[in-house]
């Protein structure tokens, strides 16, 4: 390989890294930008270097956004009672596209899990606990993947809370392994509406 391509084939080994695109595709994405480069390539790098320096885990629900505080928690309309359980920021953002929910997220950062060796200590549980108090929660809805880690979360979850708050979980329309982030707006706008409690 010769030295004028390594910033290309580094760039193509950066892209091959992200979800949903290996080598192969990576490389015809990065063909397409140098082509279009004006249009593409250029506001891509500059809005990447903006994201970077400015983009940060909201301190009270774990979302992304630009400000210490994010959008949704500042919104005052938001503050309904319920309080939205997700396990991170790809599926609270596949429950906003539904546009059916109207309260509260709280981002867990990941689900309990024995094999990885993740423990409640190492998600946002404590952190989901005091907002119940605090933001005198009337509801909370978990709203986490139905893997076995989901489930076993969501079961950790609802001992912890057991008798301080009604405790609702999705209904149907989530598919046993299915993952929010993969679900259309339909689906996850049928499940919410007709969720149970625990």
């Amino acid at each position: 390989m010769s030295g004028s391509t390594d910033d290309i084939e580094n760039l193509i080994a950066l892209m091959a890294k992200l979800p949903g695109l290996g080598p192969r595709s990576a490389r015809r994405a990065v063909l397409h930008l140098i082509r279009k480069r004006s249009m593409l390539l250029s506001p891509l790098a500059d809005a990447m270097t903006q994201v970077a320096i400015s983009a940060r885990e909201c301190l009270n629900c774990g979302n992304v956004g630009t400000s210490e505080i994010c959008d949704l928690c500042q919104d005052d309309r938001r503050a309904t009672g319920e309080l939205c359980v997700v396990e991170d920021v790809a599926d609270l953002w596949a429950m906003e596209r539904a546009g059916v929910f109207k309260g509260r997220y709280h981002v867990l950062g990941g689900t309990l899990s024995a094999l990885d060796a993740v423990g409640p200590e190492d998600l946002r549980i404590p952190q989901l606990a005091d907002r119940v108090v605090s933001e005198e929660i009337t509801e909370v809805i978990l709203a986490l993947n139905a893997t076995v880690d989901g489930q076993t979360t969501a079961h950790y979850i609802a001992d912890q809370l057991d008798g301080q708050v009604r405790l609702t979980s999705l209904a149907q329309g989530v598919p046993i392994g299915g993952e929010l982030d993969y679900l259309d707006d339909g689906t996850i706008s049928a499940a919410l509406r007709a969720r149970k409690d625990l």
